[in-house]
């Protein structure tokens, strides 16, 4: 089209999978994370029927979801504690290091939980009952 700016064409992206159906004219979608900021919902008017394409890699048809396939993420180190205060009680943290992650995505954990999980991880390490030890 001549004389019209980019802004003006209509443009769509996806596929996104449907979630929810959302009164009797608008659809919830589910978003990649990179498209955070937009409002998941969209009335029927903004959307259209996806047609699989073979240059789109996978058909759809072809996917097939094990039901009962499940991953659990194991912790491989420990790598630093801390206590954190409760109104009057102390409760000992542990900040755990996954498997498969990097040291950016370690979480801070209950020690009492890992520890009842995964001793194995506190052989090589000496607990800290006591609070001093964490300042």
């Amino acid at each position: 089209m001549t004389g019209k700016g980019k802004k003006l064409h209509s443009r769509f992206v996806g596929p996104y999978k449907v979630i929810q159906r959302v009164g009797s004219v608008a659809y919830k979608l589910e978003l990649p994370l990179s498209l955070f900021r937009i409002h998941n919902v969209f009335h029927v008017s903004m959307l259209k029927k996806y047609h699989p394409d073979l240059s789109h890699g996978l058909r759809p048809e072809e996917v097939e979801i094990d039901e009962n396939l499940s991953y659990e993420e194991r912790p491989v180190k420990i790598l630093d504690p801390k206590m954190k205060e409760l109104g009057r009680k102390q409760i000992p943290l542990v900040k755990v290091l996954w498997r498969n992650q990097g040291v950016e995505e370690a979480t801070w954990e209950v020690e009492e939980e890992i520890q009842k999980k995964y001793p194995e991880l506190f052989l090589n390490q000496g607990g800290h009952e006591d609070a001093e030890e964490l300042v």
